[in-house]
């Protein structure tokens, strides 16, 4: 490992232990974690925001959504609304956003206003809600898309559904809830460390919490 990698190597090691601790102690702020996305470099992969189970029934069907998929619930569209809002305040630049061409993932994008998504099949459910793909390609092909060093000076983010996300980091996706996101940072040699997990109301939560340190 040559001097320039075992810097590298050592910085995220030094994040990942601070953010776990500052998950550990309750530390609302984490400051090291926000600092380095506003630096960009960061692919953001997240869980799209609640949706219940199955289709809504037709009288409650968004005008757009006519396959009759599963939409957001009144929470979810909420909380996309207040991610995006959010990541904007904290002063995240997002770059490349990849999504499900699904219409609850188009749908989380669409409300956090994070810009034109290149929707993916292999992002997607395959018309099965919830099912996990047993080839395994569909978590590779994540797990590779996770590891691309996003445009300099800017975050990717990624919003799929929770099989596609355990398929791809099965230990790393225990307890993941609906909204919530994997943040890793990805090297030149095509790796990619995960450094934080947030939940879609701790980026509202420290977004406050810097309006108020700004007053």
């Amino acid at each position: 490992m040559n001097t320039n990698a075992r810097s590298s190597f050592r910085h995220l090691l030094l994040l990942s232990i601070r953010v776990m601790w500052a998950a550990a102690s309750g530390e609302s702020l984490n400051k090291d974690l926000l600092r380095g996305l506003r630096s960009g470099g960061y692919v953001i992969l997240m869980r799209h925001a609640s949706s219940p189970p199955t289709p809504p029934s037709p009288g409650e069907t968004n005008p757009d959504n006519v396959e009759h998929e599963r939409q957001l619930d009144a929470g979810g569209r909420a909380a996309a609304r207040g991610l995006g809002e959010a990541l904007r305040r904290l002063l995240i630049p997002i770059g490349q956003v990849l999504s499900s061409p699904t219409y609850r993932a188009l749908e989380t994008v669409r409300l956090a206003r994070f810009g034109n998504p290149e929707a993916h099949t292999e992002l997607g459910d395959d018309g099965h809600s919830m099912q996990a793909n047993k080839s395994g390609q569909r978590g590779a092909w994540v797990r590779k898309r996770v590891a691309g060093l996003p445009p300099p000076g800017t975050n990717t983010i990624i919003v799929t559904q929770l099989p596609n996300i355990a398929e791809a980091f099965p230990e790393e996706a225990k307890g993941l809830e609906e909204g919530a996101a994997l943040i890793f940072r990805p090297d030149a040699a095509g790796n990619s460390a995960l450094v934080a997990r947030v939940k879609a109301e701790e980026w509202s939560s420290w977004a406050a919490e810097r309006l108020r340190e700004t007053r």
